[in-house]
């Protein structure tokens, strides 16, 4: 394995970027999932944004998981 893959927690290698598409509404969530929204950049339905793939980011995703598709 190169010395510059990223593994995460489980040891298992991280992608560099990660595509990430808001397909349901924030409405009706609570203001602590729309902030996590608003902080990915995702602010309008289908709207997709690519992010370096970070444990943080990691985070904001596991948070919002029922609200996005997301493609490595």
């Amino acid at each position: 394995m190169p010395l510059n893959d990223k593994k995460d927690v489980k040891g298992s290698v991280m992608a560099d970027q990660i595509t990430v598409t808001l397909k349901k509404s924030q409405i009706g969530s609570t203001q602590k999932i729309r902030a996590t929204l608003v902080g990915m950049g995702l602010t309008k339905l289908n709207k997709t944004v690519t992010r370096k793939d970070t444990p943080a980011f990691r985070g904001m995703l596991r948070k919002v998981q029922h609200l996005v598709v997301v493609e490595e």
